[in-house]
């Protein structure tokens, strides 16, 4: 049996990640807890994982530290901070300050994300982000929130997956949608261009407040494959999916320009306003030209007829999209660092997520290996969550919740994240413990 060990760089970010309205617990003041209780997803959040009312943040966390883990992606709550237009309750914002010292005691950097989907009952009432005005508005909770936060947090995410946020709530409509849920694809890209407005003012918020900040945003990479290579069709339709979902927030980054596959939108001041490329990604698709199709650009999307899948069929194992992916990411903006903020696989009984994760660290650290500026990583997520229009269905955690009783149980993934994250290496040891299935893969003779 081969014996070797992928090392990582010395001070790689390793941790897990979570979002504020999918772990905290009633949260009643936004949008998606409305959504939730005129019956549009998949269960209610509730108490979630309890980490607001019961503070049970703190165990988590420190089940974070044994396990090696050195920092923590986590979201602020909007509609906490701002619960009306003329209120800021500062009694959350020091709920928020006590969460960040508990991640620098136990010795994890904070990475704090701004937006997660996430917006007040206020604004959504007055169109949210379908129009230029949410632009000021975010500018003004940005502001409050860094200059409250800036003594404990130096790394911010202001956007989580705005590309997601417009098409699941403007495109997606009907079952399975994010609110508002419509279908209109020229408002989705409407909203998308004043997301990026937000967070190039943002941007420059924060550096303004604090000039030491690393900012920047998460984006949501989706690896898209035509069925047929061969086909012109499939080709077209191809790099349509791919421009729609991947080139809109980041074109406009590097260039000022936002693309889409109906049109551009000049945004200059967004572009450069960004000090590292969050990176998430989870699987790869592959589409064919489907003439009955015209309202999602002539194409169908799916997984490849022999891909290994989760255990709702959501998500595909497709290691080889996150080191197309990274390529990808460095390519666009060559003088970033990366930053790996999201990547996991729902998995309840967790027979997919040791080989998952292991192949996908692989992947990961082939990158580094080219010396590409891959700076962290972290797993998607700590502890099953609420998972938006999914509910309660998908288990990303590598710790499993029981929502009625609140108890914790660690799944064996947790152990092999755990020996990555203290050894800052993947070896050969831990893939014959936890995954041998993909030994061969994974370290072949």
């Amino acid at each position: 049996m081969p014996q070797a060990t992928y090392h990582f760089p010395r001070g790689f970010l390793w941790g897990t990640a979570t979002a504020a309205h999918q772990v905290e617990g009633n949260n009643t003041n936004n949008q998606w807890w409305q959504w939730e209780q005129d019956g549009r997803t998949n269960g209610v959040s509730g108490l979630a994982c309890d980490w607001w009312g019961g503070g049970r943040w703190r165990e988590d966390f420190d089940r974070a530290a044994e396990g090696g883990q050195n920092a923590h992606r986590l979201s602020v709550e909007w509609s906490r901070i701002q619960p009306t237009p003329d209120r800021w309750d500062e009694d959350a914002l020091e709920r928020y300050r006590v969460i960040l010292r508990g991640l620098k005691e136990r010795g994890m950097m904070p990475m704090v994300t701004l937006h997660h989907f996430t917006d007040p009952l206020w604004v959504a009432e007055q169109g949210a982000w379908e129009t230029e005005a949410i632009v000021p508005l975010f500018e003004r909770f940005v502001r409050k929130t860094i200059e409250a936060l800036k003594e404990y947090c130096t790394l911010w995410c202001t956007i989580n997956e705005p590309t997601g946020y417009a098409l699941n709530g403007y495109v997606a409509g009907g079952v399975g949608a994010f609110p508002p849920g419509k279908n209109d694809l020229r408002m989705a890209i409407k909203v998308q261009a004043n997301l990026i407005r937000a967070h190039a003012t943002a941007y420059r918020a924060i550096h303004q407040i604090q000039p030491e900040a690393r900012a920047g945003f998460a984006h949501h990479y989706r690896s898209i494959a035509p069925q047929h290579a061969w086909s012109p069709l499939d080709r077209f339709v191809a790099r349509n999916f791919f421009s729609g979902i991947n080139l809109g927030f980041p074109s406009a980054l590097a260039t000022g320009v936002m693309r889409s596959p109906i049109g551009s939108v000049r945004i200059p001041e967004a572009k450069g306003t960004q000090d590292y490329f969050g990176f998430n990604y989870y699987t790869r698709e592959y589409v064919t030209f489907d003439l009955l199709r015209p309202g999602k650009l002539f194409g169908r999307n799916f997984y490849r007829k022999d891909a290994e899948l989760s255990d709702n069929g959501f998500l595909a194992n497709e290691p080889d999209g996150m080191f197309e992916g990274l390529k990808w990411a460095v390519h666009m903006f060559p003088n970033l660092p990366v930053i790996v903020s999201e990547n996991g696989v729902e998995c309840a009984d967790d027979h997919i997520r040791p080989r998952y994760s292991a192949q996908h660290i692989h992947q990961m650290w082939r990158a580094v290996n080219f010396n590409w500026p891959v700076k962290g990583y972290f797993h998607w997520s700590l502890v099953d969550n609420f998972e938006w229009d999914q509910g309660w269905k998908l288990r990303f955690g590598l710790w499993a919740l029981d929502v009625e009783t609140q108890k914790r149980t660690k799944r064996p993934s947790a152990d092999l994240y755990a020996e990555i994250c203290k050894e800052n290496a993947l070896s050969s040891e831990m893939v014959q413990k936890y995954c041998p299935e993909v030994m061969d893969k994974l370290f072949p003779v």
